[in-house]
């Protein structure tokens, strides 16, 4: 059966990168498939909160972009602001609308099911309330999409 699985490029901190995101999340299941960490080219595989992602270690040419992200879904305002500030250790930076990059370049979405739910809402005025609310925002805050 194939199989879709996102794949990210890192310079020479893959092993640094996977240090970092199992701090944010926890245990990663890692699995090292070629090469060693900290010497080279080498390609590891993780989980993130059940998603399965490929990476590989193999020097500069190919610097992440924000043209693709990890979307994050979250309950509540404490979710997210957990897993916000979190993604930003270090040297990241938030960009708009409830994205951020963390300091190895991976674009995450942090979004929240109560954000999803009101962009939704069968009432479209309550639904571009929302919609409006967001667009102003960097960190998404729930409070401000119903108000």
């Amino acid at each position: 059966m194939p199989t879709v699985t996102p794949f990210l490029w890192f310079d020479n901190d893959l092993k640094e990168a996977l240090e970092f995101y199992e701090g944010v999340f926890g245990d990663l299941s890692t699995t090292i498939s070629q090469g060693t960490p900290g010497e080279g080219l080498f390609v590891a595989e993780f989980t993130v909160l059940g998603q399965t992602i490929q990476a590989m270690n193999a020097g500069p040419g190919h610097p992440q972009t924000d043209a693709f992200s990890l979307y994050l879904r979250v309950n509540g305002q404490d979710e997210l602001d957990r897993y916000w500030e979190a993604l930003l250790a270090g040297g990241g930076h938030p960009t708009a609308c409830g994205w951020l990059v963390d300091r190895f370049g991976v674009s995450w979405q942090v979004i929240p099911v109560e954000l999803e739910a009101a962009l939704t809402n069968p009432d479209p005025e309550k639904a571009n309330f929302a919609l409006q609310a967001m667009l102003k925002q960097t960190k998404i805050v729930i409070g401000e999409l119903t108000a």
